[in-house]
């Protein structure tokens, strides 16, 4: 193996295991010196070798690729024959207008994609960042994609983190790894190795790209770039994570398959009685393309992609936006929430929550509160003095550790704000926080003396305390008096509370030692809240029969106190390594857990796969890199826009622009809507078209001139039938829709119920055109009358049968479909399109209609009403028999 070679198969080795071996074994495999870094010729040769430091994000969908998109349909395909059938015959009138609708219908469809899909790309502008390292011995700040591993990378405050780093020398270093670990704190760093089994989050040794510092300095050695790094890892499962197409394209693709062999066996069967009554083949060749273009409804494809996307553009409104227009959808047919913590449920923003003296616990639900009492008055004072923090002012953005902003800001609330404070105690020194301490302590001076300021983790601040403030003054920390605190500590620990204690003391000399002979303050418990409109949210997913399950990086204890501040109630919890042995249990046991803690990215995945193949429609939301596997891999991911990342927004299947949980709940009932809509059109359509196929089926099979023509069947599918489903599409819904569970992942479109009605529907709308036949050739022998009567009939039944469509709970005259202001424009502008035609000679010569007489007008009027007429009464039957069955129950439960 080649020098070269070699270098580059170790440095994939150490960076798997770096955050196990101590500094000086990791530089000397890196070959690079602390102090001379890299040299340029060295630094050049790597970024050959290992590339630059990268992450392919994912190309935007191209214009061919959405058109090609709009065409894989089956029933696409069978229109394209049809189109194709009809060229092959001559009936270039035929073929021209299927290739109109062809040509509509993918339109519609690019136009919708390509603007939601533009809309996504404008938010994933990614900004350049800079590093400084040490390179030939010279500081040099570098653009970040030029790192290479073994560079020696100096890092502070603020920086963001651009390479997987091995920290090699550090100063009170902590990094904020919230959007790559889900952990809402910041997470202490120090040189020390750790086990190499540790966990991401637990591998304190190492800082990640994607992370940002928030305290103190170090100096690391980069051991991964690009794509090797954890990031880049995330990036490759987001590849491998293979998005699933949505419940409705599935269905609708079952339908149309259904669909397909409907029309083969009808064609077969009409064309088999054609020959066997002698009918001449060119007979039997048109009529089985006149059943093809009537079996198939047309309008179906552009109907679903305009209601798909008026619901992308009323949620847009509503402060979420869509990329997929079937994801709309999606969410309405979903029936498990996998949501991340930090962001999402909580504000991401630490607040004091509990205050604990000697005299009691007082909450500070907000964190702002005024904490009453001399006691709790000096616990806050030491708090915002033994501080690094700054609330900013003006146009200034707060700086420093989050629990240290909310330290300050529930002092500002008190009255205790820094700068005032400073003026009547002067920094003399600090002692900054140290990993072996685990405390931070500043000193003032303060009369003839120095006040000495400190806080840390409580178990160390209590074990350097002698004595106790209470009311009665400084009071000896007693054995009695420890223990009592030591029970405090762990009762707000188990509270999920992030715990600190405070303590002061004064020396005449600002270099005693100090944290010896303290006098202990109390406690203060702080926690990134729950959002104040979560808990409600979450009660409408209940409502709704919607299960939210909490996923997230977060130790179990802080999750769980989440879980049950946002209405989680009492679930199990699987943490860590027990998630794997969760996972592989059946789909039952698995519905038992209600919050997953300290999970990976790949194991983010792993849920919703599991959940996926147990049989739910998944929905996965955050806002972190480490959702971002997951998010792409659900059935719809939703990130959220204000704080989410870019890899989890180019994941994602729609964004929340308000980061409002709440908004989910209202793209619920969306989706559940349009879902109800589509389901009504295809109804509609089914039966109108079915009534097509009646018509022309019925009159081949005995040997009747055919009723209605192939190009009068496009027509009525096209422009009549089209408006009025559009228009059904347009409606607000059932307003109790939320009241419904949710939908079975494998409930189709149409039940037997819906094509019970679909065949009644149809026969009814069959028998009135044939009874429109019967009076018309009676009355007159001339074709194109006979023919003008016949398509009026049944073009004016279908436009009446739009009223079939309400539910059957509904009144008759006042229901969700009267209400419509859509449905009376679509019947008055298909009235105007049903007319004109028969006035305007190009048209009516083409369709072989003829102006109506007065008589022929009469047949028309009478017999379109008849359906409307039937199927109203039927209804009027149906809904006295369901309340006649219901008294019946209710009298023999009584």
């Amino acid at each position: 193996m080649s020098t070269s070679n070699h270098f580059a198969h170790e440095a994939g080795r150490i960076a798997l295991i770096a955050h196990s071996l101590p500094t000086k074994d990791v530089l000397r495999a890196l070959q690079v010196d602390l102090e001379h870094g890299l040299s340029e010729q060295e630094a050049a040769e790597r970024r050959a070798r290992f590339g630059s430091n990268t992450i392919a994000t994912r190309r935007g969908t191209s214009a061919l690729v959405m058109v090609l998109h709009q065409l894989q349909s089956p029933c696409i395909y069978l229109l394209v024959g049809a189109a194709a059938l009809a060229l092959w015959f001559g009936e270039t009138e035929e073929s021209v207008a299927i290739g109109v609708v062809l040509l509509l219908n993918t339109l519609v469809g690019f136009l919708t994609e390509f603007r939601a899909s533009r809309s996504i790309e404008a938010l994933r502008a990614l900004g350049r960042n800079y590093a400084r390292v040490r390179r030939g011995g010279h500081r040099r700040i570098l653009a970040s994609e030029e790192l290479v591993p073994g560079d020696i990378v100096l890092v502070e405050a603020g920086d963001a983190i651009a390479a997987d780093l091995r920290i090699v020398e550090s100063a009170q270093i902590a990094s904020d790894e919230s959007t790559f670990t889900g952990e809402s704190m910041p997470v202490e760093k120090s040189p020390e190795s750790v086990a190499q089994d540790a966990r991401i989050a637990d591998r304190r040794s190492m800082l990640f790209k994607g992370g940002s510092v928030t305290r103190g300095s170090a100096i690391g050695a980069v051991v991964a770039t690009g794509s090797h790094t954890e990031i880049g890892h995330i990036a490759r499962l987001i590849q491998e994570a293979k998005p699933e197409k949505s419940p409705l394209e599935r269905k609708l693709a079952r339908l149309s398959s259904q669909l397909i062999w409907a029309v083969v066996a009808l064609a077969a069967v009409i064309a088999a009685i054609g020959l066997a009554t002698g009918q001449s083949g060119f007979l039997v060749v048109e009529a089985a393309l006149a059943l093809a273009v009537a079996a198939i409804p047309e309008g179906l494809p552009i109907v679903a992609t305009l209601a798909l996307a008026r619901g992308m553009w009323r949620m847009a409104h509503q402060n979420a936006l869509i990329e997929r227009l079937s994801a709309v959808e999606t969410l309405g047919a979903t029936t498990v929430i996998l949501t991340d913590k930090t962001g999402t449920l909580t504000e991401n923003k630490m607040t004091v929550r509990r205050l604990w003296v000697e005299s009691g616990e007082m909450e500070m639900a907000q964190g702002k509160e005024v904490a009453r009492g001399e006691l709790a008055q000096c616990l806050l004072k030491v708090a915002v003095l033994c501080n690094d923090a700054s609330l900013g002012y003006g146009e200034v953005a707060q700086s420093g550790d989050p629990m240290e902003i909310a330290l300050l800001l529930a002092g500002s609330a008190n009255g205790l704000t820094r700068q005032a404070l400073l003026a009547g105690y002067p920094i003399a020194c600090k002692h900054a926080f140290d990993n072996a301490s685990k405390m931070m302590a500043t000193v003032h001076r303060h009369g003839d003396g120095h006040f000495y300021a400190i806080k840390g983790a409580p178990e160390q601040v209590l074990a350097g305390c002698t004595h106790v403030l209470s009311a009665d003054g400084m009071v000896p920390m007693d054995d009695a008096a420890r223990r009592r605190w030591t029970e405090r500590i762990a009762a707000l620990g188990r509270r999920g509370l992030r715990v600190l204690a405070g303590a002061f003391k004064t020396e005449a000399s600002a270099d005693s030692k100090p944290y010896r002979d303290l006098v202990f303050t109390g406690l203060i418990g702080l926690q990134d809240p729950a959002r104040a409109d979560v808990p409600q949210a979450i009660r409408d997913c209940g409502y709704a029969g919607i299960r939210v399950v909490m996923v997230t990086g977060d130790h179990a204890v802080t999750a769980r106190s989440i879980g049950h501040a946002v209405g989680l109630g009492d679930t199990e919890v699987a943490e860590g390594f027990d998630i794997a042995h969760v996972l592989s249990r059946p789909a039952h046991e698995l519905r038992r857990f209600g919050i997953f803690a300290r999970v990976s990215p790949a194991e983010k995945l792993a849920i919703v796969d599991a959940y996926q193949k147990a049989g739910e429609i998944v929905a996965m939301t955050g806002d972190g890199v480490n959702d971002a596997p997951a998010l792409k891999k659900a059935d719809i991911g939703v990130a959220m826009g204000l704080r989410g990342t870019d890899v989890a927004r180019q994941a994602a299947a729609m964004i929340l622009l308000d980061d409002a949980f709440p908004t989910i709940v209202k793209a619920i009932r969306e989706g559940r809507i349009i879902f109800d809509n589509i389901r009504r059109v295809a109804v509609y359509l089914l039966s109108c078209n079915l009534s097509e196929v009646l018509v022309v089926g019925i009159a081949i099979a005995a040997a009747l001139p055919l009723p209605i023509l192939p190009l009068q069947i496009l027509y009525l599918n096209l422009v009549t039938d089209v408006f009025p489903a559009f228009a059904l599409a347009m409606g607000d819904g059932v307003r109790d829709i939320l009241g419904r569970p949710p939908r079975s992942p494998k409930e189709p479109i149409l039940g037997p119920r819906r094509w019970a009605a679909i065949v009644l529907q149809s026969a009814l709308m069959t028998m009135a055109t044939f009874v429109a036949l019967g009076l018309a050739l009676s009355a007159d022998r001339q074709s194109d009358a006979v023919v003008t009567t016949t398509f009026l009939t049944i073009a004016f039944a279908q436009l009446w049968h739009v009223f079939d469509m309400r539910d059957s709970r509904s009144g008759v005259f006042v229901n969700e479909v009267t209400r419509n202001p859509w449905v009376w424009g679509a019947l008055g502008l298909c009235g105007a399109l049903l007319i004109i035609p028969l006035y305007w000679p190009l048209i009516a010569n083409a369709l072989h209609l003829v102006s109506p007489t007065g008589a022929m007008w009469g047949i028309i009027a009478g017999c379109s009403l008849i359906p409307l007429l039937l199927s109203q009464f039927c209804y009027a039957v149906m809904a006295a028999w369901g309340r006649h069955t219901d008294r019946s129950r209710s009298c023999g439960a009584a």
